[in-house]
């Protein structure tokens, strides 16, 4: 136990220092306080598991690449849309609606997951795989309202005219301070959405649950009720997929 509490230890130094990547083995036995022999020991076992990496030249030491290789792995197997889907499903089911699941691709989103209400006689389609520019709908607005500040605003930059970027910055500022995003007809005349973003275990957003619903004879309860069951679903979602992130942050760009 007392080797792998160790090991342990040292992985933790090479992986939180934000401005140093490679470290001497005189840091390291510094950094955990252990003698340098026993330190040389930890260090070549772990190289031998590619756990650590040394630099032949420099004789320096870093992360080794099967943390990354196990990591995939795993994040290859989690399902995301088996999570997702059944809270999407009991979303449809409570508001009669059509719900979607998008997630972004640089200037674009994608639709990766739909669920059509069965009883509803009138229904949104929106072709699953399909691309949408960012600055429409929202969903992408919401997405882009909490993303990486550098990012959004390359895309804004990209999308949006130069005289009207500065009211969308504003609208994406409402949208993250409310926690869901509307839209009114802008991709489909007669239709509108709402839409809450999701977060993963490392409060990344990975994308955003929207309800697509026709506005003809819509009445203000029903869009109160839509805007309250999609703040919660995205909430018990992105719960299950790990955050711990409150979505009520107020973040100006």
């Amino acid at each position: 136990m007392q080797t792998i509490d160790r090991a342990m230890q040292i992985i933790k130094v090479l992986a939180e220092s934000d401005t140093k990547k490679w470290f001497s083995i005189t840091d390291l036995s510094k950094e955990c306080d252990l003698p340098v022999s026993t330190m040389h020991r930890l260090l070549q076992s772990m190289i031998k598991h590619g756990l650590i990496q040394q630099d032949p030249n420099l004789k320096l030491y870093s992360m080794g690449y099967t943390w990354l290789e196990y990591g995939l792995q795993m994040y290859d197997t989690f399902d995301f849309v088996g999570l997702i889907r059944p809270e999407m499903e009991k979303l449809m089911y409570e508001v009669e609606e059509s719900v979607y699941f998008s997630k972004p691709i640089g200037s674009e989103a994608l639709i990766v997951e739909r669920i059509d209400c069965p009883h509803n006689p009138i229904r949104i389609y929106d072709q699953l795989g399909i691309r949408i520019p960012m600055n429409i709908g929202a969903a992408n607005k919401v997405m882009l309202a909490h993303m990486h500040k550098d990012e959004a605003l390359k895309i804004i930059n990209d999308l949006v005219p130069e005289g009207e970027i500065e009211p969308f910055l504003q609208l994406l500022d409402t949208i993250r301070h409310k926690g869901y995003g509307e839209s009114q007809g802008e991709k489909t005349k007669g239709t509108a959405s709402v839409a809450a973003p999701i977060f993963n275990h490392s409060n990344e957003l990975i994308g955003a649950l929207s309800i697509g619903y026709v506005t003809f004879n819509q009445k203000d309860e029903k869009q109160r009720l839509l805007i309250e069951k999609v703040i919660q679903s995205s909430m018990r979602i992105s719960a299950k997929l790990g955050s711990k992130l409150n979505i009520y942050t107020e973040q100006k760009y």
